[in-house]
């Protein structure tokens, strides 16, 4: 039996000001696809997971869109945070209620906002990830070959090659660590033993409860005081009252910096993270000055620019390495390469009472 836990919790605040609090990433059209992100997601899988197998972890907010978004998913399949707990929290109690109706599955993670473009390689390793989350209590992780010294993303270092499927290799995890500075990033590619850190992770239902009462006693409390609920009328109450305790903790951070069973498959499938403006030049296609033109724009001398403005006419002169972003009621502009800083943009308009912006 396999299971799939989809995360769509996330507002993806570097997107701003397309993505907002009531539409974050994942429910937009950022490809030329004409699904959004999270339905091209389970629709990826369909062919390895059926869509009641599928679970989709959110917040309240977004419960009513996804239910638009993906009719064949069970309702009882869409488990709503109460508060944002990171992703620990998420994925032990997803777990848990997974457990509870496929006991003994393994569980497929995934975020809702990435782009593969190769679905036979991808589903081809996730089926090898999950042989051998199938052994003992093996954590599998998913790592992206690295193209370039990337600041954005989380590496993998891995150490010793275990065993090979079907000429997929599978190495043991030595360590992980958090998005590298310029100099870092360039030392992990020259070594070699580095992999891009998707996010994705595979491994047996009851591993991971078994992990988090070992590594996370308190978030294993909690999570055995919601399944006493579970199936109750306090059910609800219960799983509020637990999360509003809890601190919020990454599943890297909480366990796979510190088991020691863990595993990671390279792949090479097309995987794109989208995690700004920049990434539309990695999946749109370019005019002949090397602009992403998304909307009316008509200029003279612009070169290497992301230009996003479906409903309004942009016009721009002399300008390159630039972002506009227009909505209906807020437009940025920023240096191409500071596209990052977008999230800080975000608190500065909450700091200053702007939340309709938001």
């Amino acid at each position: 039996m396999i299971t799939a836990l989809i995360m769509a919790g996330g507002e993806g605040t570097r997107f701003w000001p397309l993505s907002r609090s009531h539409r974050p990433k994942q429910f937009l059209k950022l490809t030329d696809d004409q699904q959004t992100m999270l339905q091209a997601t389970v629709e990826r899988i369909s062919e390895l997971i059926p869509l009641e197998q599928v679970f989709i972890a959110t917040n309240k907010a977004y419960q009513r869109p996804i239910e638009k978004q993906l009719k064949g998913i069970p309702a009882e399949n869409i488990i709503v945070e109460p508060v944002k707990r990171d992703t620990a929290a998420c994925i032990g109690l997803s777990a848990l209620i997974i457990d509870r109706k496929y006991p003994g599955s393994t569980m497929i993670v995934l975020p809702a906002d990435h782009l593969i473009e190769e679905k036979d390689n991808f589903l081809n390793i996730l089926k090898k990830a999950v042989m051998v989350a199938a052994t003992g209590c093996n954590l599998v992780t998913l790592g992206i070959n690295p193209t370039h010294p990337e600041t954005g993303y989380g590496y993998i270092h891995y150490g010793e090659l275990t065993h090979r499927i079907d000429g997929d290799e599978v190495y043991q995890v030595e360590a992980f660590t958090e998005k590298p500075d310029i100099i870092k990033a360039r030392k992990f590619l020259e070594e070699g033993t580095y992999l891009w850190n998707s996010g994705m992770f595979v491994w047996q239902v009851r591993s991971i409860l078994d992990n988090i009462e070992l590594y996370m006693p308190e978030l294993s409390a909690s999570l055995g005081r919601i399944g006493q609920a579970l199936g109750t009328d306090l059910a609800e109450k219960v799983i509020c009252d637990e999360f509003e305790d809890l601190i919020g903790i990454s599943i890297d951070y909480g366990i796979m910096e510190k088991a020691d069973n863990i595993f990671v498959i390279p792949g090479s499938f097309g995987w794109d993270d989208l995690g700004s403006w920049p990434a539309l030049e990695r999946v749109k296609k370019l005019d002949d000055n090397g602009n992403v033109i998304v909307g009316k724009h008509y200029g003279i001398d612009t070169l290497d620019s992301i230009i996003h403005s479906p409903d309004k006419v942009v016009t721009t002169i002399g300008v390159k390495n630039i972002v506009i972003v227009d909505t209906e009621d807020a437009i940025l502009i920023c240096d191409k390469n500071r596209a990052q800083e977008v999230k800080e943009i975000r608190q500065i308009l909450e700091d200053n009472g702007m939340e309709e912006c938001l």
